[in-house]
């Protein structure tokens, strides 16, 4: 039985994965500054996207869009805002949802949301 690490580790490499084969350049993996984190950090053509990975068990008791609540989408803009101050971006800033999905044989199924905020 994975362990819940094991299950988000595997989530964030099939969705870098999927955005790799549709054109988006993997520019930040798990990226810390102070208490915020971003999952993935991507460009696709003039927009920098900020992309939060949630991987569940099918049939888990809480959906991905779920644990998108107020406190998570503060937290995603202040360090979007604080990489964009520490790297001097200039691009758009796009917030985006990666949902994955694990059935019990452990087929992924990845659902991308464009702008949650």
């Amino acid at each position: 039985m994975p362990t819940t690490i094991e299950i988000g580790s595997r989530g964030e490499d099939a969705a870098v994965e999927w955005l790799r084969e549709r054109g988006f350049y993997i520019v930040e993996r798990n990226w810390r500054v102070g208490h915020y984190e971003i999952d993935i950090i991507a460009q696709h053509f003039d927009t920098l996207h900020i992309i939060e990975v949630k991987t569940r068990k099918l049939g888990g008791w809480q959906s991905p869009y779920d644990s998108i609540n107020d406190q998570k989408r503060r937290t995603l803009r202040r360090g979007a805002l604080a990489y964009r101050t520490l790297h001097r971006i200039r691009l758009d800033l796009q917030f985006d949802l990666i949902a994955v999905t694990i059935d019990d044989h452990g087929h992924l199924a990845i659902e991308y949301t464009e702008n949650i905020l």
